[in-house]
């Protein structure tokens, strides 16, 4: 049992990960935020070159991207060690944890009969800058009939899906590197 043990921890998966985790924490924090960045990027480039409006609930996964890729290079900066380190992993999961859900809302909305969703109402700049943050999040979440259209997919699997999943697994990055990848100090 011993050997196969062995021959288990030594496999083509177990290696990879180890050659990923010898970058040390602040590089992988750092991809962690390029990550953001290209997703956020994709964000803007549907929305300016391909004319993909996005609705309010698009706009609060947004936020989450880039809360989370500034969570990341708060982590790479700082790089603390010890039990502090876990701190990053907390901040990051409860980051994902906020945008996921408005993801899983948004797909869950997208997934209702039509004419089940209430119609549009105001911009989310509108209420934005008429009523305050609270209420602007609010009414997001409530949703509006644009956030109920699907206009773009992947593999069957509309945009707030794609960012569900990035989110689930920047977060998995997060835990990881923050909480299990060595720190290395620069002497």
């Amino acid at each position: 049992m011993g050997d196969r043990m062995k021959t288990l921890t030594q496999g083509a998966g177990f290696a990879l990960a180890q050659q990923i985790a010898n970058l040390g924490a602040r590089r992988l924090n750092l991809l962690g935020a390029a990550a953001c960045l290209a997703l956020f990027g994709y964000a803007l480039f549907a929305e300016h070159v391909q004319g993909y409006a996005p609705c309010p609930l698009c706009i609060l996964q947004r936020f989450a991207v880039i809360g989370l890729g500034g969570a990341f290079l708060l982590a790479a900066i700082h790089q603390p060690a010890g039990a502090f380190r876990h701190a990053y992993s907390l901040l990051c999961g409860a980051v994902s944890l906020a945008g996921g859900g408005v993801a899983a809302r948004h797909l869950w909305i997208q997934a209702q009969p039509e004419g089940s969703v209430p119609p549009c109402g105001a911009s989310f700049d509108f209420i934005l800058d008429n009523f305050g943050v609270i209420t602007a999040v609010r009414e997001a979440l409530t949703a509006s009939g644009e956030c109920a259209e699907v206009d773009w997919s992947l593999l069957g699997l509309s945009m707030p899906g794609w960012v569900l999943l990035a989110l689930l697994g920047l977060s998995a990055w997060a835990v990881w590197t923050n909480s299990f990848v060595r720190t290395r100090r620069l002497r």
